[in-house]
Order: structure tokens, then sequence, then C-alpha cells
């Protein structure tokens, strides 16, 4: 009987792990058509400049810029890898070189250098139709936040939620019903937690929404720095947005070490 359930057990355990590491990498079927047969595109984690990007100046900046970042910390690479992707914070570009973001100690204005001063990388995307008028309602409205506590809350309800709603993004799910599942699961993960503080990418969203150019119609609450990165062009996102983000480059760029058998870093 102990046998009968240890390998009932295993194989609970081994279909779990299936659904772990095919979940987290949505998928979207591509109509053929005169140009291209049928296909299938995948979520896509890469974001090193050598993958079709380039490093980049402040210069080519704009005020309402998205800043994903990641640092060499265990809070960062525990969230990218529950996240399952290679960013852990994000950012809101306001001119002039400064930022706002929203941290564990609130939200608060600093310097641009700052940021990439302490980041491994620093990549920029762009929401297209950003108008002077946008991009000052975000900076009156980022503004008016500084001090605003951190939804602590919030980002304990997301680490669940990241890993439950795997089970909506299974391959070759339809758009329709993978939006249809998280957006359910959301509502009943999610629905408890905080909506006047701010972690990260809700409060980027935030910013957006109070501007009059939501990125997503869905919850602010709902979104990591991971949803964002895959709300770029070419990509698949999770999260359906109403407009893909545009690729501007990386401020920064470290790459990970890569240890050899005798224990050296090569990079």
């Amino acid at each position: 009987m102990r046998g009968f359930f240890d390998a009932r057990s295993g194989a609970v355990a081994l279909l779990a792990g299936l659904v772990v590491t095919l979940g987290g990498c949505a998928s979207r079927v591509q109509a053929p058509s005169p140009a291209a047969p049928l296909g299938v595109r995948f979520q896509n984690s890469g974001i090193a400049p050598g993958n079709g990007g380039e490093l980049v100046s402040a210069a080519v900046l704009e005020p309402g810029d998205i800043l994903l970042t990641s640092v060499a910390t265990v809070n960062s690479f525990g969230i990218r890898l529950g996240t399952f992707s290679p960013v852990s914070h994000a950012v809101l570009y306001l001119g002039d070189g400064q930022i706002a973001e929203a941290v564990g100690t609130g939200v608060r204005a600093r310097p641009l250098e700052a940021v990439t001063a302490e980041e491994q990388m620093v990549v920029a995307f762009r929401l297209p139709g950003v108008t002077p008028s946008h991009a000052e309602q975000m900076r009156t409205w980022a503004a008016s936040q500084v001090g605003t506590r951190y939804n602590t809350g919030g980002v304990l309800l997301q680490a669940p939620f990241v890993l439950n709603r795997r089970m909506c993004e299974l391959p070759l799910l339809p758009d329709a019903v993978r939006n249809f599942c998280v957006s359910g699961m959301a509502t009943v993960q999610l629905g408890t937690s905080r909506d006047d503080r701010f972690f990260c990418s809700q409060f980027v969203l935030e910013a957006y929404r109070q501007a009059g150019l939501p990125i997503t119609t869905a919850d602010p609450r709902w979104v990591s720095p991971a949803d964002l990165l895959h709300m770029r062009e070419g990509d698949v996102p999770s999260i359906p947005s109403t407009r893909p983000l545009r690729y501007v480059g990386h401020l920064k760029y470290n790459p990970p070490p890569v240890i050899t058998a005798d224990g050296a870093d090569t990079r």
C-alpha cells in the first residue's frame, strides 16, 4: 500500500512539475496568411542587449518611459525565480534625470544615476502615444504620492498568485481562455489587497492610469514587472495590454556570471 501511495505521489509531483515547467510560457497561435504559415509564438524571456537589443545612454529617454531592472540581491533573485523573469523591479522615468518608484520604504523620487549605479541591469520601454501633457500628469501624480506606504500585502499575495496562475498559461491555450482564467484567479486571490498603497509595477501602471493612458485594463495589483516585460512588441503577454510597449534600449547590462567546473567566474 505504501508503495502505491509513493508511486502515486511521485506521479502527482511529476505532473505538477510538468505543469509548472510548461506554465509561465504563454503562447499565441498565429493564423496562416499569404505571408506566413500557421505558427506558434511563445513568451520570450530573453532581454540581453545581444538578443536584438543595444546599449543606450540616458539621453534617449523620454518622460513616461518604464525602466525594468534587476539587482544582485536575494530578494531580487527570489522575485525573478518566482516569475521566471530576468527583471524584478519597475521604475517610472519622470524626465530631467529623475525617477519615481515604489520600494519597501514607500514611494520615493530620486536621480536616475542612483538606479543605474545600483542595478545589474536597466532596460527601458516606451508606450507609444505619450504626450507632454500625459507626462506632466504622471509627474504631478507621482510627486503627490511620495511617502505613500508600500503595498506589502499585495506583494505577499502576488507570490501564490504567480505560481497558481501558471495553470492558466499552458502552451496552446487560447488568449481568451487564458485571460479569463488569470482574471478569475486574480479576483479571488488578490481581491483583498489594498489599492491605496503601491508596489513597484502597480505604481507605474497607476501613474499611467491617472494620466488617462492605461497600459492595461487589468487591475494594476495583478501585474508584476515580468508582466510588463512581456507586454513589449513581439512578445506574448500573460495579461493583455492596450498596446505593446516599445523597446528603447539597455541603460546598463552586466551579464550573469558563468561558473566553470573549477569554480572560476568567466564573466
